[in-house]
Formats: C-alpha cells, sequence, structure tokens
C-alpha cells in the first residue's frame, strides 16, 4: 500500500525538521551527553538512535515544541542504559547524570543552565576547596586530567590522584550532590568562577580550533560567564570574570596573521580588535569597581584594560602594570603572576631588575614545566646578554610549547639569538 501524500508531507517535513537541527545543534548535544558518559562514541550512538526515535515518533504525534531538548531528553536515557548495560563508569559522573535528569525535569529545555547547575553541585562544603574546580572541569566541562593538570601546574599524575582521592571520599562519606539554593551561591562563587575561567583560558590558547577537546570551548564559558552576571549581579568578582574574558576574546583572532603565524601582543594591530567588545568588557570592570571589593579577576581585567591603552594610545604604563601586579600577588602569590609581573618590570627597570625578581623562584617545582615561564626567562636572558643560558631557556620552552605556532615563533626567537651571539 503506498503512502498517501499526507503522510509523506509529514515525513518530509520531520526530516527536515531532524537535518535542521542537526545542523544547528548536533555537536552541542554530542558535548553534552559525552560531558555525563566521558564517552564521544557512545555519545554520538545514543544522539543517532534519538534522530532515529524522532524519525519515525514526529510523523504520528508531532514536532515537539523544542526539538533539541526532546533529542537530548531520548539520548540521555539511551547513554545512560548504555552505561547500566556496560556496568562502567563514574560514580560521581552518574550522580551528576541524575541530578541533571531532575534539573531538565524542572526546567526543559535549559541546557547550559544545567551546567551552570552542576558546576554549583560541585562546591558541597564536604569537599576540600582545592578540589572543586578540578572536579568541575573534569565531570561537567569534560577536560581530561592531563589538562586540568596544566592549568594548575602539576603533574597529570598528581592531579589524577587527586581527583581519585576526591572522588573516594565522595562514595565513602555519602557526600549527596545538589544544587545549592541561591542565598547559598555566593559563598559558593569562587570555584565556579575558577572553573569558567579555566575553561575559557584553555580554550583561548586554540584560536584556530584545531584541538578536539578545546574546540567551542572558550565560546562555552564566555556564554556561562555571562549567565553568572545575570544571576548575580551585584557580585563584582562575576562582573570582573566576564570583563577578563571578553577584554582577551576581543584580541583572539589578531594573534595569528593570515599565513596562521603567531604574533605577540606587542606586534598586534589594535584596529583588528573587537572594539564594542573591548568597550562591553570596560562598562563591566566601572561597574565592578563601583562596589569597592577588589578581587583577583577585577586586578586581571584591570591588567587587560592597561594593556589594551597603552596599545591604543602608544604611552607607555609599565609603572602601572607593575603596580596591577604587585596587587594580584598580594591575592594570590601565584608563581604565575610572578612571571608576568616581571616581563612588565623589564619594561620599566630592564631585564637584569626582571631576573632577578624570579631568582625566589628558580627551583620552585610548580614552574619546572611551565612552558611561559621558560619563554620569558628565555626572552629576558638574551636581553641581558646571557646568550647560552638563553638558548637553553628556549629550548625548554619549544619542547614544553603545545601550540604550533607558537612553536615556531619560539624558534625563530632562538636562531636570531643564536645569530647574534655568533
Amino acid at each position: 500500500m503506498n503512502p498517501s501524500g499526507g503522510d509523506r508531507d509529514a515525513d518530509g517535513a520531520t526530516h527536515s525538521i531532524a537535518a535542521a537541527v542537526a545542523r544547528r545543534s548536533y555537536g552541542k548535544l554530542v558535548a553534552l551527553l559525552a560531558m555525563r558518559t566521558r564517552d564521544v562514541a557512545a555519545a554520538e550512538d545514543a544522539l543517532a538512535d534519538a534522530f532515529a526515535a524522532a524519525l519515525a515518533d514526529w510523523p504520528k504525534r508531532g514536532c515537539p515544541a523544542n526539538p533539541e531538548a526532546w533529542l537530548m531528553t531520548v539520548a540521555r536515557r539511551r547513554a545512560l542504559d548504555g552505561a547500566r548495560h556496560r556496568r562502567v563508569g563514574d560514580e560521581v559522573v552518574n550522580q551528576l547524570a541524575i541530578l541533571a535528569d531532575e534539573i531538565d525535569e524542572r526546567e526543559a529545555g535549559l541546557l547550559p543552565d544545567r551546567r551552570l547547575a552542576l558546576l554549583f553541585a560541585c562546591t558541597h562544603p564536604a569537599l576540600d576547596a582545592a578540589i572543586r574546580t578540578p572536579l568541575m572541569l573534569q565531570v561537567v566541562l569534560g577536560l581530561e586530567a592531563k589538562t586540568i593538570a596544566s592549568a594548575f601546574l602539576m603533574s597529570p599524575a598528581a592531579m589524577t590522584k587527586r581527583l581519585v582521592r576526591a572522588k573516594n571520599k565522595i562514595r565513602e562519606a555519602g557526600i549527596p550532590f545538589s544544587v545549592p539554593e541561591r542565598e547559598e551561591l555566593p559563598e559558593r562563587l569562587a570555584a565556579v568562577l575558577e572553573a569558567v575561567y579555566a575553561a575559557y583560558a584553555e580554550g583561548w590558547t586554540d584560536p584556530v580550533g584545531s584541538d578536539t577537546e578545546r574546540r567551542d570551548l572558550a565560546g562555552e564559558a564566555l556564554f556561562l560567564a555571562q549567565l553568572l552576571v545575570e544571576l548575580l549581579p551585584e557580585e563584582p568578582e562575576t562582573l570582573g570574570l566576564l570583563s577578563l574574558m571578553l577584554y582577551a576574546q576581543a584580541r583572539r583572532d589578531s594573534r595569528r596573521d593570515a599565513a596562521g603565524e603567531y604574533v605577540p601582543l606587542s606586534a598586534q594591530d589594535p584596529a583588528t580588535w573587537n572594539a564594542p567588545m573591548i568597550d562591553a568588557a570596560s562598562a563591566l570592570l566601572r561597574r565592578a569597581s563601583a562596589f569597592n571589593a577588589i578581587g583577583r579577576f577585577q586586578l586581571e581585567a584591570a591588567l587587560q584594560s592597561a594593556h589594551v591603552h597603552r596599545c591604543w594610545t602608544h604611552r607607555p604604563n609599565w609603572d602601572e602594570i607593575v603596580q596591577l601586579y604587585d596587587a594580584l600577588l598580594a591575592l594570590s602569590a601565584s608563581p604565575v603572576v610572578a612571571v608576568n609581573r616581571a616581563l612588565a618590570q623589564a619594561e620599566r627597570d630592564g631585564p637584569r631588575a626582571a631576573l632577578d625578581a624570579l631568582e625566589p623562584y628558580a627551583d620552585a617545582p610548580r614552574l619546572s614545566d611551565y612552558q611561559p615561564y621558560w619563554a620569558a626567562r628565555a626572552d629576558l636572558l638574551a636581553r641581558a646578554g646571557a646568550t647560552a643560558e638563553a638558548l637553553g631557556a628556549y629550548d625548554l620552552a619549544i619542547g614544553l610549547e603545545r601550540d604550533p605556532a607558537a612553536r615556531r615563533f619560539l624558534q625563530r626567537k632562538r636562531t636570531e639569538v643564536l645569530s647574534a651571539g655568533s
């Protein structure tokens, strides 16, 4: 029996809608599923099953008002059924998957909001403060332990052990995951801000989108930061975080020339920056400063603002930048901040003064595999005339650099130093 014209029309409309959803949302839906299953292939299989179910169901029942949410619900159930069948998985991830299901029942279709809710769920007071952000990065935002370790200047083995210990504690102590009440959010905010920024920074380092794990990560983090500002508009650090990210995002594309080669900040053309985005970042920073409660992200945003101002006006402001780094060091005492401060100090006081400032960190274990430290040290040594030491530092920086374009840039710098010293 031949199908009627109406059936053919319904099938055609269904296929058209499914195709449009696939074009628009396939990657996002796979990423959200993989966040739970830790298995991209299984997420893709579950989503394929969901599309097949849609093609069978929608012609009969009509297309749902929110096709993405319908597909996500079906795919999530298929993925969870598959995980149970294989009897594999991470108990923490499973707990969060159950919580996500409950959130979906209350707020169907608000997919990004669910991820924000899960981030706050990982800030349970029973968890050590030092592990909350790494846990979010792994089980909610989907980063691998080695990537998280790099962000925290730790070895992958040490970070893996820390995450395993945290998950064992969650299981043994029966720590429940739940979305905190609104009045609890401010006291749990710091770890969430740190996780969102760490995710953004990881995505920002891949400007051409060639790394599958980091693809779209910067955009997702920006979206979460915007949601945080809408959720907590009177928290100055949420404003500072979004300001910082917008300042960085405004010049993201300028870090590569037409040939794909790396362009450092000092060589970028400010005319290529996104001026409206910089204006938005500046407005957010002004809003944050009105609260008179200075924090890390506001200071980092202020540093970005100072760099932008110098590049736009061509007027040196290194004393101001060094002072901002001093304030940031007073808050965090981070060796990463110390490295960046030394580079600014070199512009104000010369390379030898900067090398002296870095001397207390020479044996810091956290910096031994930190590529920017060796790149900074190589540049400072070269400018100070210590050619042999500079070449050795360049070798380490080149070996640690993941970005091929940045590696080529460092190799050219090393060649220049070698030629000048011969």
